[in-house]
C-alpha cells in the first residue's frame, strides 16, 4: 500500500511524505533556528519531535544533533543515522500511526506552515567547490571562446574538471543579488574598462551536500562515495562573463563568480532520490580506474529556469534541463575532489556545474542561450541578452513519481543594482 501522510499533501507539492527534505527555521523573527522537514504546506520542528522521546532509535536516541542551529551535526553522523531517522519520521507522519497525529498538543508544537516561517542556510558551509561536469555546456563554451575545432580539451574527457569557490558568498534563496562591479576586457590598445558588470548570467546547478568527511591523505573510494552524500539542492553559481573573461588567465574563476551563489532551502536527501536513479551517460575514454564504478548512475530530475523582469507580473521559462545531463557524477566527482588526499567536511557544497541538455532551449545559462550576446531571448517581447537590474531568476527542480512529486521548491534570486 502506498505510503500517507495524516498530513494532506495536494498532488503537485513537491513535499509528500516520500520527501521529507531537511532544511533549517526561524519560526518568527529573532527566534532560534532549528531543523526541520517539509511535508506538504508544513515544515516539522524536528527539536520538538527530539524533545518529545520520540527518535528512540539506537544512534538518534541520545545524539543532539535536532537541537543545533544547522545540520552539520546529523550530516557527520552518517548514512545509519540518516535511515533511521528517515524511518522514524516517515513512521511518524503516516496516516496509521497515532503518536504525533493523536496528539494534538505536539502537533500544535511541532507543525508550522511553511508561509510562516524564515528559511534560513541549512549547513555551515566550510569548503565549496564547484564542477564543470555537463558535456554540452563545455562544449557551447569552448565554441563560444575558441572555436567548434576543439572546443573541449582533452583533459575534460579523463577528469571532473573544478574550481574551489567562495563559501561566505553562498546565500539562502530569495536573497538578492547586487550587480558585481569590476574590470571587463579591454577595446584594443584601450585599459580595460572598469564598472557594473554589463554581463550578468545566472547558472542552472545542483550541489551535493558532504555527510561525513574523510581523514587528511585518505581518499575516499568512487564506490563508497555515495555514502559521504547527504542529498542535493538546487544552485545557482551568478556569473559575471565579462569580469570573468578578463581575469580568469591563468588561474580561472574569482571575482567574476564570488560576489554570490544561491542555493534552495531545501535538501533532498539520496534516499528519496532513489526511485529516481538512472543509468548515467557512458564514458569515453574509460575513466581511470580510481573513477571506474562499478554503478554509474544519475537521477531523473527535471530541472527549469524562469526569469521574471522588474515591473512584470509573470515570469518566462526560459530553459528546460534534466541532472541526468551530466557527463561526470557526483560519486565521480567526489572521489575526485580526495584522490590527492584532500580532505572534505561535514557540510562542503560540491557544484555540479552549468547543467545543459543537447538542445538550445535546454542550455543551463544565458551564455549558451544568447550566444554570448549574439541572439537575444523575448521574455513576453522584454529582450533579454543578460540580466537586467530588478530581473528575478527563479531555478525549480523535481522527480515525478507515481502520484507523488519529489521536489526541491525553489531557488531564487533578485537582481539589484550596483551600489554608486
Amino acid at each position: 500500500m502506498a505510503l500517507k501522510s495524516f498530513i494532506e499533501v495536494h498532488p503537485s507539492s513537491h513535499f509528500p511524505i516520500q520527501n521529507l527534505p531537511y532544511g533549517v527555521f526561524k519560526p518568527e523573527p529573532g527566534s532560534v533556528a532549528r531543523p526541520g522537514v517539509a511535508i506538504g504546506d508544513y515544515v516539522l520542528d524536528l527539536s520538538a519531535i527530539a524533545a518529545a522521546g520520540l527518535f528512540n532509535g539506537p544512534i538518534l536516541n541520545n545524539s543532539d544533533c535536532f537541537h543545533e542551529p544547522n545540520l552539520n551535526k546529523l550530516l557527520a553522523l552518517g548514512r545509519p543515522a540518516w535511515k533511521e531517522a528517515r524511518a522514524t519520521l516517515q513512521k511518524l507522519l503516516s496516516s496509521t500511526e497515532p503518536s504525533l497525529r493523536d496528539n494534538e498538543s505536539l502537533r500544535q508544537k511541532s507543525l508550522i506552515p511553511l508561509s510562516k516561517v524564515e528559511m534560513v542556510l541549512p549547513i555551515a558551509i566550510g569548503d565549496y567547490t564547484d564542477f564543470f561536469s555537463s558535456l554540452h555546456h563545455a562544449k557551447n563554451c569552448g565554441t563560444i571562446f575558441r572555436g567548434p575545432q576543439n572546443p573541449i580539451p582533452p583533459n575534460w574527457f579523463h577528469l571532473p574538471i573544478a574550481y574551489h569557490g567562495r563559501a561566505s558568498s553562498i546565500v539562502i534563496s530569495g536573497t538578492d543579488i547586487i550587480r558585481p562591479r569590476g574590470q571587463g576586457p579591454p577595446a584594443g590598445n584601450s585599459p580595460p574598462p572598469f564598472g557594473p558588470s554589463v554581463k550578468l548570467d545566472f547558472e542552472l546547478e545542483m550541489a551535493a551536500i558532504v555527510g561525513p568527511g574523510n581523514e587528511l591523505g585518505k581518499p575516499v573510494d568512487v564506490n563508497e562515495a555515495a555514502d559521504h552524500i547527504f542529498g542535493l539542492v538546487l544552485m545557482n553559481d551568478w556569473s559575471a562573463r565579462d569580469i570573468q573573461a578578463w581575469e580568469y588567465v591563468p588561474l580561472g574563476p574569482f571575482l567574476g563568480k564570488s560576489f554570490g551563489t544561491t542555493i534552495s532551502p531545501w535538501i533532498v536527501t539520496l534516499e528519496a532520490l532513489e526511485p529516481f536513479s538512472c543509468e548515467a551517460p557512458k564514458q569515453d575514454p574509460n575513466p581511470l580506474p580510481y573513477l571506474a564504478e562499478k554503478i554509474s548512475k544519475n537521477y531523473d530530475i527535471s530541472l527549469e529556469v524562469q526569469i521574471k523582469p522588474a515591473g512584470q507580473d509573470d515570469s518566462h521559462v526560459v530553459t528546460k534541463s534534466n541532472f541526468n545531463n551530466l557527463y561526470w557524477t557526483l560519486t565521480q566527482q567526489l572521489a575526485h575532489h580526495t584522490i590527492n588526499g584532500c580532505n572534505l567536511r561535514p557540510g562542503d557544497l560540491l557544484g555540479t556545474g552549468t547543467i545543459s541538455g543537447p538542445e538550445p532551449e535546454s542550455y543551463g545559462c544565458l551564455l549558451e542561450l544568447t550566444w554570448n550576446g549574439q541572439k537575444q531571448l523575448s521574455l513576453n517581447g522584454t529582450p533579454r541578452k543578460f540580466l537586467e537590474d530588478g530581473d528575478e531568476v527563479i531555478i525549480s527542480g523535481v522527480s515525478k513519481g507515481n502520484g507523488y512529486n519529489i521536489g526541491f521548491g525553489t531557488c531564487s534570486g533578485k537582481i539589484v543594482p550596483s551600489p554608486p
